[in-house]
């Protein structure tokens, strides 16, 4: 059986993929389960896409994974959802770091203190590594992102640190939480949704979308990959034609 891996060419690869996870509630409501049982088989997802990623020599894997919205979510259903990331990381922390990849976490200071520290520990310990990098978006929001870095560039002009006249793209962009790596080439987004959900709204100024209907639990690697060969086949043009492009 053929696979959509033998039709990527490599060096066409994006260098950097971000995912809206999504899904997992919806996956679950027809397993006639829980919610958190739909995170938790997500988890496998994460693990496929990763390892596929790493594989075919990606450089970067953004996963959105919490967002700052999903806090006002059922209690019981943020608090199971907490433990399982924790319970994941101390699962997969000693594997990434033997297959080389580095972890990155992104966003706000809202996660409780227990949380951040066992994530802080796993960035620690795969600071050095040089496969993929995989990021995690948690308590992440774009809008939060974007205002935090007008928060500081606001006060190193007030300092006099930085003159007004002088922001530009490449200022704005080197105060955001993603300022370690490119902005993505292509962003997926899973369960057939069409919207981004406040999720790297300043990055995405050029990328590529792909929507899928499949069920980010349902998600592995032969989906990475048609959605790698669909980016394939299209046209970059960064607002030129066609014709300046070729």
């Amino acid at each position: 059986m053929s696979s959509y891996k033998d039709q990527i060419i490599k060096d066409k690869l994006p260098e950097h993929v971000a995912i809206i996870m999504d899904g997992n509630g919806r996956w679950a409501k027809k397993q006639g389960a829980m919610r958190l049982f739909g995170h938790q088989n997500g988890i496998k997802a994460v693990r496929q896409v990763t390892e596929a990623a790493g594989e075919l020599g990606i450089k970067y894997l953004t996963l959105y994974t919490f967002s700052t919205e999903n806090w006002n979510r059922p209690k019981m259903e943020v608090e199971g959802l907490m433990k399982l990331l924790v319970s994941t990381l101390a699962d997969e922390a000693k594997k990434l770091h033997a297959n080389n990849v580095r972890l990155k976490i992104i966003g706000d200071d809202s996660l409780p203190a227990s949380i951040k520290e066992k994530f802080d520990e796993c960035e620690k310990m795969t600071a050095n590594n040089t496969g993929l990098t995989l990021v995690l978006a948690l308590s992440y929001s774009s809008r939060w992102e974007i205002s935090n870095a007008v928060k500081q560039i606001a006060q190193k002009v007030k300092s006099g640190e930085l003159d007004a006249e002088a922001i530009d793209q490449e200022i704005i962009s080197a105060h955001m939480s993603t300022n370690f790596m490119p902005d993505p080439e292509l962003l997926i987004r899973t369960s057939g949704e069409y919207r981004i959900s406040n999720f790297l709204l300043w990055q995405i100024a050029y990328s590529e979308l792909y929507f899928t209907d499949t069920l980010w639990p349902d998600f592995g690697k032969e989906d990475l990959y048609k959605a790698l060969v669909d980016y394939q086949s299209r046209e970059r043009r960064f607002g030129k034609t066609s014709e300046q492009v070729q």
